[in-house]
């Protein structure tokens, strides 16, 4: 099984950038999809999951980042507006599947880079 995670760089506050993340080999699709990120020197954060119809979003993101999936392509995006230093991190997707044929995977990472 392979993420591969793409769209981050650099960009200046205010600015917007896309991350899209593709898994491939995945033979049962994922119950969950997710955006992390960790800034340095901080724990790793959820930012933004989606399982079925449901989103859900951390809160100093709410308003301003977007998350979507293509579930024929498995691939898992992330829209991000109005983004602020604050953003700055190593941006990681993730799919989870639960029950008898569980996993959890992760992407290799993505730096975004947000200039005041």
């Amino acid at each position: 099984v392979q993420l591969q995670a793409s769209g981050g760089g650099l960009v200046q506050a205010g600015g917007s950038l896309r991350l899209s993340c593709a898994a491939s080999g995945i033979i049962y699709a994922p119950n969950v999809m997710g955006w992390y990120r960790q800034a340095p020197g901080k724990q790793r954060e959820l930012v933004a999951s989606i399982s079925g119809g449901s989103t859900n979003y951390e809160d100093s993101v709410k308003g301003r980042f977007a998350i979507s999936r293509d579930i024929s392509k498995n691939t898992v995006y992330l829209q991000m507006n109005s983004l602020k230093p604050e953003d700055t991190a190593i941006y990681y997707c993730n799919v989870e599947r639960r029950g008898t044929t569980a996993y959890t995977y992760w992407g290799q990472g993505t730096q975004v880079t947000v200039s005041s």
